[in-house]
Parts: structure tokens; C-alpha cells; sequence
């Protein structure tokens, strides 16, 4: 299992909730969660090979700024 982390705009739970359906049609993603608290708005994926620009595009089509983090 890869866990992605990515510096988003996502802002608000209704965000969140527009992107959920993009996010769990994508098999490879076994498990997904947003911190709102934090000032990067960051998302973290669990998946199984996932690519980094997969969850980048997916995000930046739903119209929100997303970019990977290094850990």
C-alpha cells in the first residue's frame, strides 16, 4: 500500500462531498481523508498504485489546486 499526500484547495465538507464520487470510482484507492484543520488543506490517499498525477488530474477537474507533498 502507497499513502499519497497532497496540498489542496479544498476547503469545506460540500467540497469534499463533490469530489467523493471522483475519488471512490477509482479502484485503486482503498481509503481517502481531507485535514481542513491544517493550512495546506491536505488530502491523504491510501492506494495500491496509484499515480500521484492521477489524483492531481482528477482534482484539478473537479475544478480545485492540488499538489503532491514529499514525506
Amino acid at each position: 500500500m502507497d499513502v499519497l499526500i497532497f496540498k489542496t484547495s479544498v476547503a469545506s465538507r460540500q467540497e469534499i462531498s463533490r469530489i467523493h464520487p471522483l475519488l471512490t470510482s477509482l479502484a485503486e484507492i482503498r481509503q481517502y481523508n481531507f485535514d481542513l484543520e491544517d493550512c495546506d488543506k491536505i488530502l491523504r490517499v491510501v492506494s495500491n498504485g496509484i499515480e500521484p498525477q492521477t489524483i492531481n488530474h482528477m482534482l484539478q477537474l473537479a475544478g480545485f489546486t492540488c499538489e503532491q507533498l514529499a514525506y
